[in-house]
């Protein structure tokens, strides 16, 4: 095997398709239930998979409030799918979700390699690094040296009357 210019060119000669990595997310409507997502994902694995591609990782986010209404939409059920398919393949994905009605919005991404484990979204935030409300504040210092209210200012302050 020689050094070939194009990356990939050695699966072209021996009839290879070349298969890219992606990661596609997309957004469902709001009103539709976590089963009928499901059913949504493995629709769109199957067109994947009957174009030569493969499906590895697939994240259901579940229901998200969306930042500014799509489609009079105000939350969406969010997807993530890892994809290594050809381009051919993710072409026609992106086709049948642009006909969909129940698909908001969707974004696919190459990637160079594809994360390990749980995506950000998935990964629960460490809450430790976060200062609590419960006293773990930094020392403010004491706070009994202020001078009383009444010496602010120039005049003395007069006293309150209640009016009834």
């Amino acid at each position: 095997m020689g050094l070939s210019a194009v990356p990939g060119d050695d699966n072209r000669k021996k009839g290879k398709a070349i298969m890219a990595l992606y990661e596609h997310v997309f957004l469902a409507r709001q009103d539709m239930s976590a089963q009928q997502v499901d059913a949504l994902v493995e629709q769109y694995k199957g067109v994947i998979e009957a174009n030569g591609g493969k499906v590895g990782r697939i994240e259901n986010w579940g229901l998200k409030s969306l930042t500014y209404r799509i489609n009079k939409n105000r939350k969406a059920h969010y997807a993530l799918m890892d994809i290594e398919a050809p381009g051919a393949a993710i072409h026609e994905m992106e086709r049948q979700m642009r006909i969909n009605e129940d698909v908001l919005r969707y974004m696919t991404v190459s990637v160079e390699a594809h994360e390990e484990g749980p995506s950000a979204m998935m990964q629960k935030r460490d809450r430790d690094d976060r200062p609590r409300r419960d006293g773990d504040r930094p020392d403010r210092g004491d706070r009994g040296d202020r001078a009383p209210r009444e010496s602010f200012g120039d005049r003395p302050r007069r006293p309150r009357e209640d009016r009834a």
